[in-house]
């Protein structure tokens, strides 16, 4: 059986990142996207990576343009982008696809691991009716949703963790703070 630490992901600049050389590290993976209600997310996570990097925290931002088209640029564009408005220091990955036929495989693999639980509340709700409108890719159960969804990985390779993008960002670095 397939571990989280035997996949890689494809960096913009074509080369693979092999994630066993996260082993050791708590892992945050992240579908990203410039242009979306929930892209401010860069700044918790920044700071996130800011406290909490020495002691062992990978952020893995995967810019992904399959929400309403809300990542349109080039990876250099995204980067800029972010190093920019956001001063993001944690690596970006080259733009992919999380769902579908295209999707990055260790996506099938953390979908597996942390199935889709539907958000409560109503303003939860009413974001995951518009989020399925939107999502034309995510058609499967456990598929993303939409920009900003969290897989968390401890520092054994288990994911132990999804957070979907309407989960409230100061509680979520809380629960983050306590793997540290």
């Amino acid at each position: 059986m397939k571990t989280f630490y035997d996949y890689s992901v494809p960096r913009p600049d074509g080369t693979e990142l092999d994630l066993s050389s996260f082993k050791g590290k708590v892992v945050i993976v992240v579908n990203t996207a410039t242009g979306c209600g929930f892209t401010p997310h860069y700044e918790p996570l920044e700071k996130l990576y800011e406290e909490y990097h020495d002691k062992g925290l990978e952020i893995l931002d995967i810019p992904c343009n399959q929400f309403a088209g809300q990542t349109p640029g080039s990876d250099e564009q995204i980067h800029e982008f972010c190093t920019l408005k956001y001063n993001t220091q944690f690596p970006q990955m080259k733009k992919s696809d999380v769902n579908g036929e295209n999707a990055l495989p260790v996506y099938a693999f953390l979908k597996e691991k942390a199935p889709y639980v539907a958000p409560k509340g109503f303003k939860a709700k009413m974001a995951a009716l518009a989020f399925k409108a939107g999502a034309k890719d995510s058609k499967g159960e456990n598929d993303v949703k939409w920009n900003f969804t969290k897989f968390v990985v401890d520092r054994e390779g288990n994911v132990i963790a999804r957070y979907e993008p309407t989960y409230d960002m100061k509680k979520f670095s809380e629960e983050i703070s306590k793997l540290f």
